[in-house]
């Protein structure tokens, strides 16, 4: 096996088979809040990317996702979330996963090599200058996000990379580079475990620092998500109560009048004359609802 501490095996792994259930557990869930630990270490390159990736779907560009393996379902796993949670427009949102849908079957490790498809995929994608790319390989090796990258830089795009191991090829040519060192596998080179852990972690404060920068995110409530089943419905009722202190009746007809934007709803709570004078008020405030609310509260003061 090659020396990537990726590939090691994790030395208190010695004997695993021989002990107990309790014992192997401990050893597992021990291994993994290890693994975890390690995304602290690069918070401040987290900082950098979510930054870069805020600034690139506020200008109008798309975020795209380019992985294969765990990694691409930890990508997948951030990727999706991201319309429903933080309403970014599903068509910002690009998942480039070696394999494609038919991986999602069978998660065979021959689609990882394809140069040919990741270039495809880019192309197809049409993904450009003033476009985003979140690399994600725990090797920092995977030929499929390596030439992902490839095509990314010819094209202009903007390049994050995640992988758990430092120095590697991955990081060549990227904006923004983050590294999870994480320790070696208890089961050797099975990176769906520590490795997928960090970067799920990763990802998640990635994401949601974006959405912050966005403005998608008041006081820890999700105030531009898309409510669209009755449970998210409920849910947004009750952001728009807590925010504007009023019943979640009033919540519920606020969210209609407001065609079921969040913030809009809050806005007419607070004062705004209709929801196209809320809508206004937060393009003219970039989306951000506090200083909306802070013109809204100045502009009926002056009155």
């Amino acid at each position: 096996m090659g020396t990537a501490r990726t590939e090691q095996r994790n030395d208190k792994a010695s004997g695993l088979d021989e002990r107990s259930p309790e014992d192997v557990l401990r050893l597992l869930h021990d291994a993994q809040i290890e693994a975890a630990a390690s995304v602290a270490r690069a918070t401040n390159s987290i900082t950098k990317a979510a930054l870069l990736a805020a600034d690139t779907l506020r200008a109008g560009g798309r975020l795209a996702y380019a992985a294969a393996g765990s990694s691409g379902l930890m990508a997948l796993a951030d990727a999706l979330e991201l319309p429903g949670t933080y309403g970014i427009a599903p068509d910002r949102i690009v998942i480039l996963l070696a394999g494609g849908v038919a991986s999602l079957d069978r998660l065979a490790g021959v689609y990882e090599d394809d140069k040919s498809q990741a270039a495809k995929d880019i192309t197809q994608a049409d993904l450009q200058k003033g476009d985003c790319l979140i690399a994600i390989s725990a090797s920092g090796t995977t030929p499929y996000a390596l030439a992902a990258i490839d095509e990314a830089i010819k094209r202009g795009l903007k390049i994050i990379s995640i992988a758990n191991n430092p120095d590697v090829p991955l990081f060549e040519g990227a904006d923004v580079t983050i590294t999870l060192e994480t320790p070696p596998e208890m089961v050797a080179g099975s990176t769906r475990m520590g490795a997928g852990t960090a970067q799920k972690i990763a990802l998640n404060l990635l994401s949601t620092l974006m959405a912050v920068h966005l403005g998608h995110v008041h006081d820890g409530y999700m105030v531009n998500l898309t409510a669209d089943n009755i449970k998210l419905r409920e849910r947004a009722a009750r952001i728009v109560s807590a925010i504007s202190t009023c019943d979640i009746s009033d919540a519920a007809k606020l969210l209609e009048a407001s065609g079921g934007s969040v913030k809009a709803a809050i806005l007419l709570a607070a004062g705004a004359a209709n929801a196209e004078k809320a809508s206004e008020i937060l393009e003219s405030n970039q989306q951000r609802l506090r200083p909306a609310l802070s013109e809204l509260k100045g502009s009926l003061g002056s009155r």
